[in-house]
């Protein structure tokens, strides 16, 4: 896919992989991106400005992705104002934090909550997004997490609705094939201000300088290396139904349980 000229939806668009996605996709020569967010407008309005000064047109949209009624709108809204929307990447997302073992703390409400938003969020998306899709030829990039592969990540409920990512982008990759391509990313631990917030400056330092050793490259992904990777599965007109693992290497690695 040549991305020059092309429309594109970024859920959650305005921070972290969301935003380096949104900056990589203007870089590349979209004529729009949408910069979907539900709480971060100040955010989405400050990388709106920094994808005009790349050249491309830009406009923050609020719709909570787990609102259907809201992502048809978004969608809806898309195609009247640009005639068109060739690329969708569903980065939008959340979690709660909860030590593994406290499957008490799993409840109906942290489970809907989760499920919602990283699963139910990301279908509704692919479906209302899939009909102008297949006029463009376009494609989907979902986000998932290296959690969806291994017993990690911040809670149960958040490495199980990402391991359903994973399947329903493989799922999706069928039914939509051939006009539509769909794959996914699967990032380990990536250095943002999401995570720096969640832990504390120096808790979150800490954490990703122990986590670097432990990986074959010795780093941790940045937001612009998973956006990187988007692009490229975005481009490659080949590949679909394919899930790609970004963690420096660290998920070949053994890891005795005791």
């Amino acid at each position: 896919m040549d991305l020059s000229g092309r429309v594109a939806i970024v859920t959650g668009g305005g921070t972290g992989i969301g935003r380096a996605t949104s900056i990589r996709l203007a870089k590349s020569g979209v004529k729009a991106v949408v910069i979907n967010y539900s709480r971060s407008a100040g955010d989405a309005e400050k990388t709106a400005e920094e994808l005009r000064a790349l050249g491309a047109e830009a406009v923050q949209y609020r719709a909570d992705v787990s609102d259907e009624s809201m992502v048809k709108a978004m969608v809806g809204s898309t195609v009247e104002r640009y005639g068109r929307l060739d690329v969708l990447v569903n980065n939008a997302g959340t979690t709660h934090f909860i030590p593994h073992p406290d499957l008490d703390a799993l409840t109906d409400e942290v489970w809907n909550d989760i499920l919602s938003v990283n699963l139910l969020g990301t279908f509704f998306c692919c479906r209302a997004a899939a009909p102008e899709l297949k006029k463009a030829g376009g494609a989907i990039v979902n986000v998932a997490s290296i959690a969806a592969q291994r017993a990690s990540g911040s809670s149960i409920a958040y490495a199980v609705s990402k391991a359903a990512v994973v399947q329903l982008t493989r799922s999706l990759a069928l039914a939509l094939a051939p006009e539509i391509r769909v794959n996914s990313v699967s990032p380990g631990l990536v250095s943002t201000r999401w995570f720096s917030k969640s832990f504390g400056d120096e808790a979150a330092a800490a954490q990703e300088e122990a986590f670097a050793k432990a990986t074959p490259l010795r780093k941790i992904a940045t937001p612009d290396d998973v956006a990187q990777a988007v692009i490229a599965l975005l481009e490659n007109d080949i590949v679909t139904g394919q899930d790609l693992v970004i963690d420096g290497g660290k998920n070949v690695l053994y890891q005795p349980l005791f």
